[in-house]
């Protein structure tokens, strides 16, 4: 048990803690293009996605608004200047493209909620609006919103870990992009979804101050998101029942 504990703290001090050595500094004025190509782009996509989360499941609309809004996030990224993809730790003390780490902090993120979630599945004020949201995919053609939710899911890391996150600067950019993510999701009136997204902003946001990029962010949220989408109803009815 020891052993797999310092093996869980290592993992956890590699993945989220121990910042990878880099020179990713840029000029005063790409700085302040970066922060008002980002500011704009958060004014759209926020009014887009509060709109987005509030069609009726069923609509085609709905697949059109997520669409755009991945659109507004991908475009706003590109827009605002040079994105890194970035490089994790390794066992052996180097350091490598961070794809096994990511898919191994998804999966453990993953968990965690699925794991709570037979809680949520007991309390319908928590539940009813989760499985509201989940009509989206009940509904309509879930392999469209599987491609939709993947896409949005790299969009929007490409804006919040990746152009935001630069352009808030290195002090405060945890905590200020993790507070923005969460209070882009208020609009959604879904006080779990807003829990959600404070939860994996923080994880990805340490993620992104530790690899100096976005690859890693953008593994960690797709394993969470489809994960999710897939697991999460029959979690639920589990727990229901």
């Amino acid at each position: 048990m020891t052993g797999a504990l310092q093996e869980l703290l290592a993992f956890v001090r590699a993945a989220v803690v121990d910042p990878v050595e880099r020179d990713h500094h840029e000029s005063d004025a790409a700085f302040r293009r970066r922060r008002v190509v980002a500011g704009v782009t958060l004014v759209l996509g926020t009014g887009l996605l509060a709109w987005a989360l509030r069609i009726e499941p069923g609509n085609p609309t709905f697949y059109l608004a997520t669409l755009g809004l991945a659109g507004i996030w991908a475009t706003g990224s590109v827009l605002s200047g040079r994105l890194h993809l970035g490089r994790a730790h390794t066992r052996d003390g180097g350091v490598a493209r961070p794809l096994a780490q990511s898919l191994a902090l998804g999966t453990l993120l993953l968990a965690i909620f699925l794991a709570g979630s037979l809680i949520v599945a007991r309390i319908p004020a928590l539940r009813e609006p989760v499985e509201e949201l989940l009509d989206h995919a009940r509904f309509g053609s879930l392999p469209i919103v599987a491609a939709l939710t993947a896409l949005n899911g790299i969009a929007e890391e490409l804006y919040f870990r990746g152009a935001l996150y630069a352009a808030i600067g290195r002090r405060h950019a945890v905590p200020i992009s993790t507070f923005v993510y969460g209070l882009t999701t208020v609009g959604s009136g879904i006080p779990l979804l807003v829990l959600a997204a404070v939860a994996l902003g923080l994880v990805t946001a340490l993620q992104r101050r530790v690899t100096g990029g976005i690859l890693g962010p953008i593994i960690t949220h797709l394993v969470w998101s489809l994960g999710m989408l897939f697991l999460l109803p029959p979690m639920l009815a589990i727990g229901a029942s």
